[in-house]
């Protein structure tokens, strides 16, 4: 049976509401950017929210929020901890309507602390699941699939 839709914004500009969705990213995944803020490649440093099992390697999905250390780009980003949230993976996962959707790499866009974009455009698409749960996201995004 379908859990009901409910919408809520909480404090951080992120709706309440989380479909379930295939984890595709461990911790120590390398995430391309998908924003304009300089960075080129992030590495998943720690997945946010997330209650798991005594020895097991937490994993971050689409539309989740993850701290993230810019490994490759400008060298005034390189080093430093940002929080980002997942717009898309290469893992498949399985829509509640029975379609299935991946993507060709692993993306994410760089957040504040107070969950506001810190780039000003997103290249390349945006997962439906993330763009529903950060109406910011969804704001910035120019494909939404």
């Amino acid at each position: 049976m379908p859990v009901p839709k409910t919408r809520a914004v909480s404090a951080k500009g992120m709706v309440e509401y989380r479909p379930h969705v295939a984890r595709g990213l461990p911790n120590g995944s390398r995430v391309n950017c998908a924003d304009n803020t300089g960075a080129k490649e992030l590495k998943v440093i720690q997945v946010l929210a997330t209650h798991t099992r005594l020895r097991r390697v937490p994993s971050a999905c689409v539309g989740d929020m993850v701290m993230v250390s810019v490994s490759k780009g400008t060298p005034d980003l390189r080093r430093q901890m940002f929080p980002a949230v997942v717009v898309r993976q290469v893992r498949l996962f399985k829509r509640p309507d029975g379609t299935r959707l991946s993507f060709h790499d692993n993306a994410a866009v760089i957040m504040t602390p107070e969950g506001e974009m810190k780039g000003t455009e997103i290249r390349g698409p945006v997962a439906k699941e993330a763009a529903e749960r950060w109406p910011r996201v969804a704001n910035l995004a120019s494909i939404i699939i």
